[in-house]
């Protein structure tokens, strides 16, 4: 597979030096890469569709959920957000209603999952700590440590509220802000290798879970309110509530619809069950795959599920190259 990929990587550069009357008429995109593994893959699949199959010149501009809204706030660009939590994005819903962006697709259809999790052997060891109020009453079974996002991320601000909601300094667990997704999944892969305990923040779908079966805890019910004012870091009152199961979408400008409506109609057609995506990211991690890698391995195995997504050129543009 790996001497396909690089095969079909090697036409693609070959394709790309096309003149460009050869390919689709498009003109310059620009779409975010977020900085965790299952957005990179739709960032890399959709990149290499709208440059392969819709001759589109695109540029990727790595980001985090923040970063990008404040950017298409202040300068209408990137054209395309993908894989956007709209949980943890607050300004999401004032630039969808301002008429800035336009939400395309559910790019994850049956949603993301986020929670704070224990590994499954410290649970069957300790089934008390599969609540809040367990490791509170016990935080030397967790290490006392919790492992939080890296700064930047939507889930960050919601984690800093919470840890002040349910007090975990006063009852003696450290708070351990990671400094990127990377070492934030390591620490449950060295946790892992020792049976150790680990407490801390995690999404679904991911390789890491894939791997290291983890249980949820039980924060109490999801309370929309406070939900609301806890992803806001001036949030006056934090409080306690789960996370909601995310509603997470592919959105572009609204300029960016208008001046290329068959790149919006191609983006409102992507997307990717838990199922999918984790079954792509635990292929990219077993071969360490490069982003590019595991685009075309899905687009030589999941041909039925992207071929629903194409215009009729973009199609065929996509069929000479993968033959």
């Amino acid at each position: 597979m790996r001497k396909i990929t690089l095969g079909l990587l090697g036409a693609a550069a070959a394709v790309a030096m096309m003149p460009a009357t050869a390919q689709a008429e498009c003109g310059e995109i620009t779409i975010t890469e977020m900085n965790w593994a299952s957005a990179a893959v739709v960032t890399g699949v959709s990149a290499f569709i709208l440059e392969q199959g819709y001759g589109c010149s695109v540029t990727v501009v790595p980001s985090s959920t923040i970063p990008a809204m404040a950017s298409v706030a202040e300068t209408g660009e990137p054209d395309i957000l993908t894989e956007v939590w709209v949980n943890s994005a607050p300004t999401y819903p004032g630039l969808e209603a301002e008429g800035r962006i336009v939400t395309l697709a559910n790019v994850l259809s049956d949603g993301g999952v986020e929670s704070w999790w224990i590994p499954d052997y410290l649970a069957e060891a300790h089934p008390e700590l599969t609540t809040m109020d367990g490791i509170l009453a016990n935080p030397d079974l967790v290490g006392g440590m919790f492992h939080n996002c890296p700064d930047g991320w939507g889930c960050r601000t919601i984690n800093d509220n919470l840890v002040q909601a349910w007090d975990l300094e006063g009852n003696a667990i450290e708070v351990f802000n990671h400094g990127s997704g990377e070492t934030l999944a390591t620490s449950i892969a060295a946790a892992y290798a020792d049976e150790a305990p680990w407490f801390g923040y995690y999404w679904a779908p991911t390789s890491v879970l894939g791997r290291f079966p983890m249980v949820r805890v039980d924060m109490g019910p999801y309370v929309e309110d406070v939900h609301r004012c806890n992803t806001t870091a001036d949030c006056a009152t934090p409080g306690r509530s789960a996370y909601p199961t995310s509603t997470v979408v592919t959105a572009v400008t609204t300029t960016l619809a208008e001046r290329e409506p068959e790149v919006a109609e191609f983006m409102g057609n992507v997307s990717f069950s838990n199922a999918l995506m984790g079954g792509l990211l635990a292929w990219q991690e077993a071969n360490d795959a490069s982003v590019e890698e595991v685009a075309v391995y899905f687009l030589t195995t999941q041909q039925d599920i992207w071929g629903t997504w194409l215009s009729e050129d973009a199609a065929s543009n996509l069929g000479a190259l993968l033959q």
